[in-house]
């Protein structure tokens, strides 16, 4: 299979390096991470080293996963030089497959490193869910059976990239885990699971063809952008019912200023058919997870710094 891109002249250089990792992919990462911290600040705990090691492990996790999917998409033949909204450094700039597999289980092998760190300076319970979110980043697209090909796609990406992230995150600098910050991640995991319904709207023919079961292809197009919609209401919902029962700060009302990107995303969608028309409204739901997710996480820290009354 290597032999695709052999024929390509262009030599890697740090742009097709730097694509490579889909770096607007990695505030999935860095979003529950962030927030997760600044609810551990809020209780009076805070270890820098701590936060640096968990950011870092976190999107090496992600970067790891997006080489994954770019390495076996292309071993199963679904990705080529025409692909649409694909990372291509294998089949436009020449990056041979197996590089792009040792570089992910590199970035994993880092991420373990880092865990052996944060479990030594927290619990080694961290390990088994640590292990369990690379697992899963691998089965995501290998395997017998991809996740990614199946309906459960989105809720495996925003249950461990949202609530087991912010989880993990406010555990290592508290030692324990309460329920507000689990029901606190709701709105997150929703976006992050968003991210990748829209990434399955966009392809939802393409994935057809080539025999994947994902949500959006088992429901159809209009459903699916129905769902997209109401799932984006419904994380802006429950953000609205939060601040008013006190579990987030009056603060936490900035993130509603993300919504006109979710408005975006859906009236794209509604209006485009082709999949580079559907390009904007992808970037757009992605772009709703990380205004959000980052308002949320700045609104704690307004109330750490200037508290109001909950």
């Amino acid at each position: 299979m290597e032999t695709k891109a052999n024929h390509l002249n262009e030599k890697p250089g740090f742009h097709i390096w730097w694509r490579l990792l889909r770096p607007h992919t990695l505030t999935a990462s860095f979003i529950p991470v962030f927030v997760g911290t600044m609810l551990a600040v809020l209780d009076n705990s805070f270890r820098p080293l701590l936060f640096i090691a968990m950011l870092i492990a976190a999107m090496l996790i992600q970067a790891a996963t997006n080489m994954f999917n770019e390495y076996y998409d292309f071993a199963r033949g679904l990705d080529n030089e025409n692909s649409v909204g694909i990372g291509g450094t294998i089949v436009r700039d020449g990056v041979k497959p197996i590089v792009v597999k040792r570089l992910a289980f590199t970035f994993f092998g880092v991420s373990i490193l880092l865990g052996v760190y944060i479990c030594m300076a927290s619990s080694w319970w961290i390990a088994l869910i640590g292990s369990l979110c690379m697992l899963v980043g691998y089965l995501y697209t290998g395997g017998p059976i991809p996740i990614a090909y199946t309906p459960f796609g989105e809720v495996f990406s925003g249950l461990l990239m949202g609530t087991v992230i912010i989880g993990i995150s406010y555990y290592i600098q508290t030692l324990t885990i309460t329920w507000q910050v689990v029901v606190i991640s709701i709105p997150i995991a929703i976006l992050i699971g968003c991210i990748l319904l829209a990434n399955n709207i966009r392809d939802l023919d393409g994935d057809k063809e080539n025999g994947r079961k994902t949500i959006a292809i088992l429901i159809g197009r209009d459903r699916a952008i129905f769902l997209l919609s109401s799932l984006m209401l419904l994380s802006y919902a429950l953000t609205a019912a939060y601040i008013i029962s006190g579990l987030l700060p009056i603060y936490s009302i900035i993130s509603l200023l993300s919504i006109w990107k979710a408005r975006k995303a859906v009236r794209i969608f509604q209006a485009n058919t082709t999949n580079v028309g559907m390009i904007p409204a992808m970037v757009a739901t992605a772009q709703t997870n990380t205004i959000y997710g980052a308002l949320i996480g700045i609104s704690l820290l307004l109330q750490i710094l200037m508290p109001l009354p909950l």
